[in-house]
Parts: structure tokens; sequence; C-alpha cells
């Protein structure tokens, strides 16, 4: 019993030192990425991407705006979508009513090479005029060349 004590306290021991090594100031924590130059109103301009991406009808244009490894948590749909051909057969069905989006209120944090847009917005759908509140988040990363969404989770508003 008091060995295995005595190896958990060496293993946490040693867990905690290779942590430390990589705490700001240690030579093993410097960082060669690279951070991009951001702003609000750049991360504002990626959902105006996206819901543009959506008034052309075309479920690949949509998907394009996704990381390869990213996750889809739909309004309109209990699956979640983890790949671009899942993403595809959900945009595929969503765009038939022909929805658009408009940000209600957001809050925006931005990162080194990473962003997140959180808040409320509204999807007006014009064939069949339903309009749909929801609240969202949109979590970008910069793969060197553009943002992508690397996660977006969408749920409608509860009913009160």
């Amino acid at each position: 019993m008091k060995t295995t004590a005595v190896s958990a306290l060496l293993a946490a021991g040693a867990l905690l030192a290779g942590c430390a090594a990589n705490l700001p100031g240690s030579a093993s924590s410097a960082r060669t990425e690279t951070c991009k130059p951001s702003s609000e109103a750049e991360v504002a301009a990626l959902f105006d991407r996206w819901n543009q991406s959506l008034q052309t009808g075309d479920p690949r244009r949509v998907v394009a705006n996704y990381a390869e490894k990213s996750v889809l948590l739909p309004t309109v749909s209990n699956t979640p979508r983890l790949n671009p051909a899942q993403k595809q057969d959900y945009f595929v069905h969503f765009l038939e009513d022909r929805p658009s989006g408009r940000i209600d209120s957001r809050s925006i944090e931005i990162g080194c090479n990473t962003a997140v847009d959180a808040g409320l917005y509204t999807f007006t759908f014009a064939r069949t005029g339903a309009v749909v509140k929801a609240r969202y988040t949109y979590t970008y990363k910069w793969d060197g060349s553009q943002w992508l969404i690397t996660s977006h989770h969408s749920s409608a508003m509860p009913e009160k």
C-alpha cells in the first residue's frame, strides 16, 4: 500500500514537472506559431461569408466554410455532422427552404489563430415564411490562408 502511494506521488510529480517545463518563460515553452492579426470586424465578417454562401443554394459552397476536421451541431437536426459529407447532407435539406440569417446580438473573442463568435441570430425562410430565433456559437481557426469554422453549434430558442 505504501509503495503504491509513493509510486502515485512520483508519477504525479513527473507529470507536474512535465507541465512546468511548458510554463511561460521556461526554455521549452518557446512558440514557433505566428499569430494572424485579426479584429472583431474581420471575425464578424465570417458570419456574413457563411450567410452569403447560404444564399447561393449550393451546399458545397456552405461546407467550404468548415475545416475538414470540424463539428456542426445544427439548428434543425439532432444529428451531429462530423465530416464534409454529413455537413453537405444537412445543408442540402436546410437550403431547400432558402434561409437567410441575421445576427441579433453577439460577443467575439480573439486568440492566436482562433476566434469565437457567440450570440443570438434569426433565420427567415423565404420558401415557407418561417422565422426561427436561435442561439449560436462559431469557433474559427486560421489555417494559414483563411479562417475556417472548427465548430458550429446552433439551437432554436426555447418556447419560454
